[in-house]
């Protein structure tokens, strides 16, 4: 089964596969109906009704069966629900993961072996390798300019076994040659870059719309305790933004810190919103335990960030401490703290608040 998305990466994916000797079955998810809706007026988004034609003709194109599978509702309480909830309470949810880990790499694997298939292929940017002792091992992708390692932490010995990234380390821009190649009308269709069921990209006027409470003015603090203005309602600010804070002072000011109880943002200096140490839960461990009760590793905090040298460690099985020797920058509570050895991705978790 290779999950079609409509886009290049997910269709040059299956036209490598079925080129392997694979026999390939395309299957879209519908996630989300508010954003078929806006499928017109938003086309970039991954979830519209749009994109399902476009994976139904690229399957077409290549010759293979297409399956369309709904699950709007486990997308809206596993994914939607938790990201309203999540920032209510003032964290910074990534969403992506959420949907790799329960509806990619649950669910739809989980559909893929009830209809007699070996293999769930997506069409992320990563590597699977097979060693030695027989543990399946993830890698960054060095070759494709372009690595998803990050949102894929949660994948383990149970899922990794039938699980394919067939773009692997296919070379930077040869997947849109090799679609326009094959005659594969996705070609040149531009990557999705926002959220997949917020089209517009403004997640602030979707969630305005659940969780009005969360829009409710209250202070924005420094981290002494002072007065420094008036914040627009904790859904709209983050850890490190600096933007929209509206406030005069000497120095830049960023966001350090976001308390729901108290409505309460707190600004400070880059130095303020930079900590070197964080706590994770819901960890995972792509071996199925850590490496060790505490080792030294690479920890990225963030999807566009660089893995920082750090101490990881654990504290229980769902559980690991981060100790960086210098302050990293704008830790998140809500985002994923990532464990990397080089580029292997050893497990990761979800940032917790101190």
């Amino acid at each position: 089964m290779m999950a079609m998305s409509g886009g290049v990466d997910s269709s040059v994916g299956a036209l490598l596969l079925k080129e392997a000797g694979y026999e390939v079955v395309g299957a879209t998810m519908r996630l989300w109906v508010e954003c078929e809706a806006d499928s017109m007026a938003a086309p970039r988004s991954c979830c519209s009704l749009a994109d399902l034609e476009d994976a139904a003709g690229a399957a077409s194109h290549l010759g293979l069966e297409h399956m369309v599978l709904d699950m709007r509702r486990e997308f809206r309480g596993l994914v939607v629900d938790r990201f309203v909830d999540e920032y209510r309470r003032g964290l910074t949810p990534n969403p992506c993961i959420l949907c790799n880990r329960h509806l990619k790499f649950e669910l739809l694997l989980n559909a893929a072996k009830r209809m007699g298939m070996d293999f769930l292929a997506t069409g992320h940017y990563a590597r699977v390798l097979l060693d030695e002792q027989g543990r399946y091992r993830l890698f960054a992708s060095e070759g494709a300019g372009k690595d998803q390692s990050y949102v894929l932490y949660m994948l383990n010995q149970e899922t990794l076994p039938a699980v394919l990234f067939p773009n692997g380390d296919y070379p930077k821009g040869g997947l849109r040659r090799r679609a326009a190649e094959s005659g594969l009308e996705v070609a040149e269709k531009p990557d999705s870059q926002e959220i997949c069921f917020l089209p517009a990209g403004d997640y602030r006027e979707f969630l305005r719309e659940r969780i009005p409470e969360a829009f409710e003015p209250g202070p924005i603090l420094d981290v002494r305790g002072r007065r420094l203005g008036e914040h627009q309602g904790i859904a709209s600010y983050t850890v490190g933004q600096r933007r929209g804070l509206g406030i005069a002072h000497p120095h830049p000011l960023f966001v350090v810190s976001v308390d729901a109880k108290s409505n309460t943002v707190v600004a400070g200096t880059r130095e303020e919103a930079s900590r070197q140490r964080l706590t994770a839960g819901e960890a995972t461990w792509v071996a199925g335990k850590p490496p060790a009760a505490e080792f030294d590793a690479g920890v990225k905090t963030r999807y566009r960030a660089a893995a920082a040298p750090a101490r990881v460690r654990v504290i229980s099985e769902e559980t690991f401490k981060v100790e960086f020797p210098e302050p990293a920058w704008a830790i998140a509570p809500g985002q994923a703290a990532v464990v990397y050895r080089g580029t292997e991705v050893l497990g990761g978790g979800t940032i917790l608040r101190d």
